[in-house]
């Protein structure tokens, strides 16, 4: 296979792992998509077409397309999907990240809808919140030129973005960053909503300085003598959990 077989097959593997990780089933299992910038050219990308259930999709589904949101290839039977302009807007902005995620999460869809700002309460995607998360504050798809770049200009140069009512985008460096900050983003809405049920509208969360701490002390792993390993070190990437989800959408 080529090197553009083997990016659409990543994708479409990623898009089934979204499934697997329930950010998107049930009403919403047709409603997301992941995108990847094609190797040696960032100004065309690999996303999923209009159509198939993310827990069905494969290689065959994928279209390549430019970074103004138009299609470069793929079968002609293959329609772009409705928010490209999401990912063709941001990934012309952002040359730092390679991967764009959007889908419509149960709770983050909830909080974005109560308008609550969600701060961190827990350490998993705790990076997230260095920045108050944005939000565009519409339900509408992002089908024009002018919604996909205003959405790109609230990012900025940050991890995630809220939609309101609609769900949300989570950019990466690759598609394992972009695909569990996802992950991440759901669970802290999660757990905002279930301490926004028991507290009110005004709950404790993490501080900005219990969150710098945190990082700081991460930092501080390779330096600690009991940890250092005896070969080579733990690879950081693929983690425990990509190689979860990975293995479960491959048998789809």
């Amino acid at each position: 296979m080529s090197e553009l077989d083997d990016v659409k097959e990543e994708v479409a593997l990623a898009n089934r792992m979204l499934f697997e990780m329930g950010l998107a089933d049930s009403s919403t299992i047709e409603r997301g998509h992941v995108s990847y910038r094609v190797p040696g050219k960032p100004d065309q990308f690999v996303i999923k077409a209009l159509g198939p259930a993310l827990s069905m999709t494969q290689k065959e589904h994928m279209v390549v397309v430019d970074t103004n949101g138009f299609k470069v290839s793929g079968a002609k039977e293959l329609n772009l999907p409705n928010e490209v302009k999401m990912h063709s807007c941001i990934l012309r902005e952002r040359p730092d990240i390679n991967s764009v995620v959007h889908v419509h999460p149960r709770y983050t869809v909830l909080m974005s809808v109560l308008q609550e700002q969600l701060g961190p309460m827990c350490i998993e995607g705790m990076q997230l919140f260095s920045q108050p998360l944005p939000m565009f504050a519409s339900p509408r798809l992002i089908i024009r030129e002018e919604d996909g770049a205003e959405v790109a200009k609230l990012l900025g140069n940050r991890e995630a973005i809220l939609l309101q009512g609609h769900g949300a985008a989570t950019v990466g460096a690759d598609m394992e960053d972009s695909v569990i900050n996802m992950l991440y983003l759901e669970e802290q809405a999660r757990m905002n909503y279930l301490a926004f049920c028991a507290a009110g509208k005004d709950h404790a969360v993490l501080s900005r300085e219990q969150g710098a701490a945190f990082a700081q002390n991460m930092r501080l792993l390779g330096e600690q003598e009991h940890l250092k390993p005896e070969v080579a070190p733990t690879p950081r990437k693929p983690s425990g959990i990509w190689v979860h989800y990975a293995g479960l959408a491959s048998k789809r």
